[in-house]
């Protein structure tokens, strides 16, 4: 047994700097596994050895606060990868525990509860409600090139000055590392200049209003109209979106950063655009990721109930 790990059930979420993992999965484990340490502590369990009958009572547990099904194989995940660390041998490998996990999935059901995709007439209703500020700038400039790229949040807010090239048909913009690259092998979107949401034009006005010329490209914004020196984080991002849509009167609760991912993906293939050329905009690697955008963005087309409904 690892005693080190017996004294401080928590010294597996500490050791998350394995490279294998990105931060964002450290952060979650991190949070999932101080849960599960809380739990076995309220209830005079073991976390770390747990055992198998602690974690089908634990995910029990937690199907049962109304936790999603996501949250809670995401929980299960983190569980196993700590006792892998500490060389432990995962509980999650037992039958009972597998049999419960099954059992949530379903009884809860698996089917993704995502936001609302914002769509290209949603973006521009969006940025027309937008006041012209400075704040305001940025968060134009933030949505539309958030929509151009297909971004996740937290790739689109580690954006610097220095991942832009300038051309003659708009901007190239490199992604140094993301999601599905971890290893930072990087990859370009091209921007065009557009007629309608104007992306280049968006964040060049925010750039030239903010005076920034090198480092993050989106900051913070103080009443007092002072620019931060540092990017601001995914979360913030996903409260801009959802401020402009209040603002825009819209359901802020059905939107969020990926909505404009989402967004950009269901207009392109709304559209006629090819599907690989959208998967060079959003980096996708299959093409099953992208089917349910394109059944939706072309439900309507030759449906079948169309000559007689």
């Amino acid at each position: 047994m690892n005693d080190l790990v017996a004294a401080d059930p928590l010294e597996a979420a500490r050791r998350y700097a394995a490279a294998e993992k990105s931060e964002n999965t450290r952060r979650a484990y991190r949070a999932d596994l101080k849960q599960f340490v809380a739990w076995c502590e309220s209830v005079g369990r073991r976390a770390v050895p747990a055992s198998a009958e602690t974690c089908a009572v634990y995910f029990a547990h937690c199907a049962e606060s109304g936790l999603k099904v996501s949250t809670i194989q995401r929980r299960a995940a983190a569980i196993a990868y700590a006792h892998r660390l500490a060389g432990e041998a995962s509980p999650l490998g037992v039958e009972a525990v597998k049999m419960v996990l099954r059992g949530v999935r379903r009884s809860l059901g698996v089917a993704p509860q995502g936001k609302a995709p914002l769509t290209a007439d949603l973006v521009l209703k969006l940025v027309r409600r937008l006041p012209d500020t400075l704040a305001g700038k940025r968060d134009r400039a933030l949505i539309v090139l958030g929509f151009a790229t297909a971004l996740r949040r937290s790739e689109l807010v580690a954006l610097r000055v220095e991942d832009l090239s300038r051309v003659a048909e708009g901007l190239i913009v490199r992604v140094v590392r993301s999601k599905t690259d971890q290893e930072g092998r990087g990859r370009e979107i091209a921007v065009p200049f557009g007629g309608r949401l104007k992306p280049v034009e968006a964040l060049d006005a925010w750039l030239a209003a903010a005076q920034i010329s090198s480092g993050p490209l989106f900051r913070a914004v103080s009443r007092h109209g002072a620019v931060s020196a540092g990017a601001i984080d995914g979360r913030a991002a996903a409260e801009i979106v959802k401020r402009a849509a209040g603002r825009a009167k819209m359901d802020a609760a059905a939107f969020a950063g990926h909505s404009l991912r989402a967004g950009f993906v269901t207009s392109a293939l709304a559209s006629g655009a090819d599907l690989f050329r959208v998967m060079d905009v959003t980096g996708h690697r299959e093409v099953k990721t992208l089917r349910g955008y394109d059944r939706r963005a072309k439900a309507f087309k030759g449906h079948a109930g169309a000559r007689f409904l």
